[in-house]
């Protein structure tokens, strides 16, 4: 059975009426924030790039090609006279310019990593045991093998890892000193390495 529609007489509104005159509204209307000002449209076509500088070249006109060097490390040199002096000024002096004969040598010619670094360790060690101060390790100035590859290959792969095995320990607490050889006594592929005096 359908329900019908109820519709209120002019007396169910009168009352209704009266009723909502004397009730209090629980939230007071709240004031409507002014409207705020529409914001200038962004440009729609981006700024054009500027075109690159070229410079100018004929037809048959030859490149100029500029070797790119792979060595991202400092200088070697450098990176040797950047250590700070820890031995006596005037013996150092004399030591790198080629006055001190070196009281032991190890030559590391045609080794590998492998095997030069236990020879170093056992070197330096025995040096000291027998309390020499100046000797000479030589490395060698190594062979330019870098075939222009993306993996960059060292030139002279002992000749950096000399000084490097020389700062860590055990050797560090024996060396006191290591600078680039004089040339009468292999200049950039050897070290001239002072040791401390034993106590």
């Amino acid at each position: 059975m359908a329900r019908r529609p109820r519709h209120l007489s002019a007396e169910d509104k009168a009352l209704w009426k009266k009723v909502a005159d004397s009730t209090e509204r629980l939230h007071p209307a709240r004031p409507r924030a002014p409207a705020l000002p529409a914001k200038p449209a962004k440009p729609t076509t981006p700024p054009s790039p500027s075109a690159p500088t070229r410079k100018s070249f004929r037809l048959g006109e030859k490149t100029v090609q500029k070797a790119r060097t792979h060595d991202f490390a400092p200088n070697l040199s450098d990176s040797v006279a950047r250590q700070p002096l820890s031995m006596d000024r005037k013996t150092f002096g004399k030591m790198k310019k080629g006055r001190m004969s070196p009281e032991g040598r190890l030559d590391l010619h045609g080794m590998t990593i492998a095997q030069a670094h236990p020879r170093l360790t056992r070197f330096i060690l025995d040096a000291a045991a027998q309390d020499r101060r100046l000797v000479l390790v030589i490395t060698g100035k190594g062979k330019h093998r870098d075939d222009g590859g993306p993996i960059p290959v060292r030139h002279g792969v002992l000749r950096h890892q000399v000084p490097h095995w020389l700062r860590s320990m055990p050797l560090s607490q024996y060396v006191m000193q290591v600078e680039q050889a004089h040339l009468k006594h292999g200049g950039h592929g050897a070290y001239y390495v002072y040791l401390r005096r034993r106590k």
